[in-house]
């Protein structure tokens, strides 16, 4: 009774409990027949068997009952439930049944409930018990009832059972209370590879990675389950190159790797490209027979592709009998990981055509591949599906991508729209809408957004100064750039970063401020890289700034000796002074080293097919027609008093040759392409993998007003909206 009086204010919040039941004390050979239940129909036979033969007068026989609806995967709760409450006088078997049954369901405070029960009835808890009770604990994360049943294990004097001994200090890990969860490690006389794997456990989610990794070295015996759990530690907490040192102490020490371990491994060779680990694997799954499985497949596929060999992966792929959603999403993810775009949604595609609906996933991987191809007309139908299936589950990722695609697509408005439509916003979902708007050149829309965003309470963090500045850059607001990145520093105190540098740098080299750019150079606590150079000798190129642009220039090529592009630049300066002689020297020097400028290349979205163009390309099916439209798009261009700027072809050729060239740009035939293709009045949006030269800038221009259509164009940089003939870059870009 005297247990009965300290338990019964124990869990005083839980639910009133039903009836108790009875008590279980023979066997029969009828309940061999509970072996082979794989239904509740089934079942019921069986507990008609029983009734007949008397059985369920006794309460072993009821217990396994209880034990098949409470546990198995064929069993059902509610019918465990009308089987207990129908006996009298239950005895402790019978209450662990139900204790178990309630701490793998999704209500465990129930199994509380039957232990407050149990413990009023006067039976005494055993070690079978208390694991699942503190299970129970763990999955309610109620700190103060797992140290109220600490308490009663120490009472009936379990302290040192090795099960509850283990249950205890996997609650406390579960529950991030790691101090407590090691206090019971230490106080125990023993302690088991499961005890020191729970610990483990624990410190890794509370970001203890080195404690973690320290009590591993402390395990006097591992088993694979410990190696694993510091294995995916590693992995979780993105230090993939530990991981892979364990991973070969692992192999030293010949334990045997099993599925959990290849695939935290494969993980790791994806996220590190370690492509030779990642074949070592592969012999390994195909030596053991292990390449049926299906998850050690699908993450074969995910680190091919994301190592860069695309080949292999793909033949994995299409090796596969039978393929699952997670098969088609890592071929989907291979390719957007590694700007195979175009092959993102050919795979997408066929996934549709074999009937397999996406998910969440899958939209994350291909979202951006949309983006990135101007691929709007997918986009858009990836918008209604995720409305129609995702609105009443928000998704912020999802949206904030579609925000993205958008925006990246040449549609801000849209953007705009799904983004002051979401319930909910977190700060990512601000800084893509700030970045948007920069991309498209709208600075005062970029710092409104960021005003907003201020009086709703989030605090700005590094990306998002990123985006302003980079707003303040596309429009040349040098001043508004400068006090953005002061306000960074002394009201936000955030460190700038290399691109925050790397902003403010182009902005004040496109202003022509070459000597307070150089200045900040120098105040840098970070060597600059080749994007800040190569900015500054873009700048060099466009203010004619000769003397400053070779010293650039030789910065550049220590950083990237390998970059043709910074080459090009160079030799562009020299043509620009009209020093053919250095011109054709660096020209040469590409030559004769085999290396090529990156070919401008500019695609367009028609009837959700991407169209690519490269400069004078005649691959196209339409070339007839594209260059007729060319040829009357010049036409229109000379009476409109249009002439092209020869400066920009850089070799002392012909001009009339020069001409020639202009007129064939990608982003010309491209346009062209979209007029014969699209009905008189319908917006173009097209998208270069260059910055667009000044001639071509001029003349689609004036094709927008010619032709009365809206030409919105994605460069390397930014956005062009193209209408009326005006520009909203206002000609600086």
């Amino acid at each position: 009774m005297a247990i009965a009086v300290a338990s019964s204010t124990l869990f005083h919040f839980l639910p009133a409990s039903s009836d108790p039941p009875y008590e279980i004390l023979q066997t029969h050979p009828s309940l061999a027949l509970l072996s082979k239940c794989k239904s509740i129909k089934y079942l019921k036979q069986v507990h008609s068997q029983f009734i007949k033969f008397g059985l369920h007068n006794t309460k072993f026989a009821l217990s396994k009952l209880v034990e098949f609806c409470a546990v198995s995967p064929y069993g059902d709760f509610s019918y465990a439930l009308s089987i207990f409450n129908s006996i009298h006088d239950p005895n402790h078997v019978l209450y662990n049944m139900m204790i178990r049954g309630y701490s793998l369901s999704s209500f465990p405070y129930i199994a509380l409930h039957y232990y407050v029960n149990m413990l009023l009835f006067g039976l005494q808890p055993n070690s079978y018990t208390f694991p699942f009770l503190l299970k129970s604990c763990t999955k309610l994360r109620v700190a103060c009832v797992g140290k109220q049943v600490h308490g009663h294990v120490f009472k009936f004097g379990l302290e040192n059972d090795v099960f509850v001994h283990t249950s205890l200090v996997n609650m406390y890990a579960q529950q991030s209370n790691l101090d407590d969860a090691r206090l019971v490690f230490d106080k125990s006389d023993f302690r088991d590879a499961v005890s020191f794997t729970a610990l483990i456990t624990g410190y890794i989610s509370g970001g203890r990675v080195d404690d973690a990794r320290d009590l591993f070295d402390a395990i006097p015996v591992r088993d694979v389950v410990s190696w694993n759990a510091m294995l995916s530690g590693y992995a979780q907490t993105g230090q993939f190159d530990q991981a892979l040192n364990l991973f070969q102490e692992m192999r030293e020490a010949k334990v045997t790797p099993d599925v959990s371990t290849l695939l935290t491994v494969l993980s790791a060779c994806a996220h590190l490209g370690a492509i030779d680990i990642g074949n070592w694997v592969r012999s390994w799954i195909e030596e053991h027979g292990l390449g049926s499985n299906l998850r050690l497949t699908n993450a074969l596929i995910d680190m091919y592709a994301k190592c860069g060999n695309l080949k292999l992966a793909e033949t994995f792929f299409d090796g596969l009998q039978e393929k699952d959603l997670v098969s088609w999403n890592v071929m989907i993810g291979g390719y957007t990981h590694t700007s195979n775009y175009k092959d993102a949604l050919r795979i997408f595609h066929l996934m549709q055509r074999n009937n397999v609906e996406p998910n969440d996933v899958t939209f994350l991987n291909l979202i951006p591949a949309c983006a990135q191809l101007g691929s709007l007309d997918l986009g858009k139908w990836i918008h209604a599906y995720i409305s129609r299936h995702y609105n009443d589950f928000p998704n912020d990722s999802l949206w904030n991508s579609l925000i993205n695609m958008y925006a990246k697509s040449g549609n801000i408005e849209a953007a705009n729209q799904i983004f002051y439509g979401m319930k909910t916003k977190n700060l990512a979902s601000w800084n893509v809408m700030i970045s948007g708007l920069a991309m498209h050149g709208s600075a005062n829309s970029a710092f409104e957004v960021f005003s907003e965003m201020r009086k709703e309470g989030f605090q700005p963090d590094e990306v998002t100064f990123v985006s302003l500045l980079s707003a303040s850059c596309h429009a040349g607001l040098v001043d508004l750039g400068r006090q953005c990145f002061k306000s960074m520093v002394q009201d936000y105190h955030i460190t700038p970063q290399l691109q925050h540098y790397g902003c403010m740098i182009d902005l004040l080299g496109r202003a022509g401020l070459f000597d307070e750019a150089m200045a900040m150079i120098e105040e840098m606590k970070f060597e600059p890289d080749g994007a800040i150079w190569g900015s500054l000798l873009g700048a060099c190129r466009v203010h004619k700034n000769l003397k400053l642009g070779e010293h650039v220039a030789k910065q550049l090529f220590k950083l990237e000796p390998d970059n043709p592009g910074a080459y090009v630049l160079l030799s562009n300066i020299y043509a620009g002074a009209g020093r053919w002689d250095d011109v054709a020297r660096i020209r040469t020097f590409l030559n004769d080293n085999g290396m090529k400028k990156v070919p401008g290349s500019t695609s367009i979205e028609v009837d959700t097919i991407v169209h690519e163009f490269l400069v004078s390309d005649r691959s196209h099916p339409a070339t007839p027609e594209i260059y007729k439209m060319l040829d009357e798009i010049d036409r229109l261009l000379a009476i409109a008093g249009h002439v092209p700027d020869t400066s920009e072809v850089n070799y002392d050729v012909d001009e009339e040759w020069k001409e020639d060239v202009l007129c064939q740009h990608s982003e010309k035939l491209a346009i062209a392409f979209g007029l014969i293709s699209t009905r008189p009045g319908t917006t173009l949006r097209i998208a270069k993998n260059l910055r667009v030269c000044g001639n071509c800038h001029s003349a689609t221009k004036l094709i927008s007003k010619i032709f009365k259509r809206e030409i919105i164009a994605r460069d390397r940089s930014r956005f062009h909206h193209f209408k009326d003939g005006l520009c909203s870059c206002k000609d600086y870009w």
